[in-house]
């Protein structure tokens, strides 16, 4: 389909969503939201997509909400604001439950809703000019967008709430040190360095990523024995496929395999 409010791109096997408001900060509207959600679905039913990229135009990743939109609509602020997260939440839950990598290219502020989408990746690479805040707490909202979920997980209860309760401003190294982000790069080198490894995670296993993934996620409600046999159900899998057999056979013969993804 034709976006509006994004950029969407194929290639080599990546396919790259570029968030399209730059006058806004990106700041997610009903059109934006919306259309994102529906290049999320695109991007995972797509069987020629190895890798996912999500970032933004201009300045900024994405500043959250659009408050404009907000105070415009204060009387039936609530539909609003469930209608949009209905999609963010939408494309958050299948970008976290495809089976493909998924990075987060913040290539500037990331803010409120802005920061929960970055949460939700795989991996995150950085600008060094990058900038993190919940800001939620600024319009008297909470969290959405799965930070309530991530930020626990990821930094501890008592940090979380801190970011809540202070909106403190997390400069991108400041970012990593707390490991909310993957990796941190000169913006000068940002473009390369995300595309780099969009296509090293695009040209990997991918099906054993796909398993990978999921057994992270499902690590953080099963017991130490379900989780070991989800692990043994998971590796007898692996072994059946293609780039299983290509990967054995290529490390046995001292070679850099060629994965195709099956």
């Amino acid at each position: 389909m034709a976006y509006q409010t994004l950029l969407f791109d194929v290639k080599d096997q990546v396919a790259t969503i570029t968030l399209n408001r730059p006058e806004a900060y990106n700041a997610l509207n009903l059109p934006l939201a919306s259309e994102f959600f529906h290049a999320v679905l695109e991007v995972d039913e797509d069987p020629e997509v190895r890798c996912v990229v999500v970032t933004g135009a201009g300045k900024a990743f994405c500043a959250g909400g659009d408050v404009k939109g907000f105070t415009d609509n204060l009387a039936k602020v609530g539909v609003l604001l469930k209608e949009l997260t209905t999609y963010l939440h939408g494309a958050v839950s299948r970008l976290c439950r495809s089976p493909k990598p998924v990075i987060m290219g913040i290539n500037g502020i990331a803010a409120g809703g802005g920061m929960s989408l970055a949460l939700a990746g795989d991996l995150v690479i950085a600008a060094e000019s990058a900038r993190f805040t919940m800001a939620y707490s600024k319009i008297a909202a909470t969290p959405d967008g799965s930070s309530s979920y991530f930020l626990p997980r990821l930094i501890g209860l008592r940090r979380a709430l801190e970011l809540h309760y202070t909106n403190r401003v997390l400069a991108a190294r400041e970012a990593l040190e707390w490991g909310l982000v993957s990796r941190v790069v000169p913006d000068a080198e940002f473009p390369q360095a995300l595309a780099g490894l969009a296509r090293e995670l695009a040209q990997g296993p991918t099906l054993a990523f796909a398993s990978a993934k999921r057994l992270f996620h499902q690590s953080t409600q099963e017991s130490l024995e379900t989780q070991m046999e989800l692990e043994a159900q998971a590796i007898a899998a692996s072994g059946k496929t293609e780039d299983f057999k290509t990967g054995v056979t290529a490390f046995a013969q001292k070679q850099t395999p060629t994965f195709k993804g099956r």
